[in-house]
């Protein structure tokens, strides 16, 4: 297979890594400032998590107002907390509104500084050609975003299940799931919504609660918000959440089975990357009995699950909520300083997103739809600083 170079006068000032919502974002700031940058995007579309992963009932969690990305609001027409639907359209006027334009099919392999050039050289396979194209740039952002590759766990026996066993990116609904026995493994807000689906949709639904979770709902999320935005403490913050989740939820342990964790939902974010759980309607279907908790899984035996108290249930379905997992690592050579082996910033907030020799991280703070506004701007400021 051929290494197509792009000489000189095709290099980009800019290459871009990840053509979701941080890498149009940083995209669309760069184009403020007039700076020429190339978006190169692994699927066929942008925003692929949004276009072809998500599940058809979800809304952003936050209020629009904390959602937004540089330069377009949303319009004021919109609902608080946006559907999928409208967000996908948001992306697309955004997109047509800077004239964006990404390469897509193209996965990054090799990513290094070469001293001698004072650029970065980018080895990218083109999944239309099988070519590998060789570009050189000035700047390097990465913006794979926190949710990269699907990750589900070794768990022994899942080859031998014999019901259907996949990850959350594919579930869209629970219409083909009704009356049958779905187990949810993973209590984040995805699981925790896709077990309410399932529900809703007459599913026998279970979902797995191993971790202490913060629970909160939407109102006291915005409350939060609106606090720290104003300079509030986060450890003040926090304490009200507690206070206002204990109120509303009671002793969440008597359905969840596990307790609160010792930080509240903030402390956890900024030290653990830990999402509070918002409940959009979870907790009723639970203390209602409609969804049962169950404990960690040890394994799998065609379709028995056998579960870390020594108990069995069958399940017809399970659905992997677990996560994702990042491979900066895999690619990006030669970075000491700002990216850990699981593709994160070293560098503590505010200052997370700026490493060295014109390396750039967006969206990955942990911090959402805010943060990558926060961080694309601050990039796109940074390399039009150097000039």
């Amino acid at each position: 297979m051929a290494i197509l170079t792009h000489h000189d006068h095709q290099e980009p000032m800019v290459i871009i890594v990840g053509a979701g919502p941080a890498g149009l974002a940083t995209s669309a700031c760069l184009k403020k400032f007039s700076i020429p940058n190339l978006l190169l995007e692994k699927e066929d579309c942008y925003s692929p998590i949004w276009k072809k992963y998500t599940y058809d009932r979800v809304h952003l969690h936050l209020a629009k107002k904390f959602c937004q990305l540089p330069h377009i609001p949303f319009p004021s027409s919109s609902p608080t907390y946006i559907p999928k639907k409208e967000f996908i359209q948001y992306l697309d006027d955004y997109v047509s509104y800077f004239n964006i334009t990404p390469l897509y099919k193209r996965t990054v392999e090799f990513a290094k500084f070469d001293e001698s050039k004072g650029k970065w050289v980018v080895k990218v396979r083109n999944g239309n050609s099988g070519d590998v194209d060789e570009y050189f740039c000035k700047f390097l952002v990465v913006a794979t975003g926190e949710a990269s590759y699907p990750f589900i766990p070794k768990v022994p026996g899942l080859e031998s299940f014999k019901g259907k066993a996949f990850h959350s990116t594919n579930y869209k609904n629970g219409d083909k799931f009704r009356g049958k026995n779905v187990l949810v493994v993973g209590c984040g807000n995805s699981g925790m919504e896709i077990a309410l689906d399932l529900a809703n949709y007459g599913a026998n639904t279970s979902i797995i609660v191993r971790s202490p979770i913060n629970l909160i709902s939407r109102e006291m999320a915005y409350l939060g918000l609106m606090l720290l935005k104003y300079k509030v403490a986060y450890t003040v913050v926090d304490n009200i959440m507690v206070m206002l989740s204990k109120i509303m939820y009671g002793d969440i342990s008597k359905y969840y089975g596990v307790k609160r964790p010792e930080e509240g939902p903030f402390a956890s974010k900024i030290k653990y990357g830990k999402y509070p759980v918002i409940d959009v309607g979870t907790y009723q279907k639970i203390k209602s009995g409609e969804i049962q908790v169950l404990p960690g899984m040890r394994s799998i035996r065609g379709n028995d699950v056998v579960l870390e108290n020594g108990k069995c249930h069958q399940f017809d379905v399970i659905v992997f909520a677990t996560g994702f997992k990042r491979t900066t690592h895999k690619w990006l050579h030669g970075d000491e300083y700002l990216l850990n082996e699981d593709g994160l910033p070293k560098p503590e907030f505010p200052e997370h997103w700026k490493g060295k020799n014109g390396l750039y991280c967006v969206g990955l703070s942990r911090r959402g739809l805010y943060g990558i506004a926060f961080d694309a701007q601050s990039i796109a400021t940074h390399i039009n600083s150097l000039l």
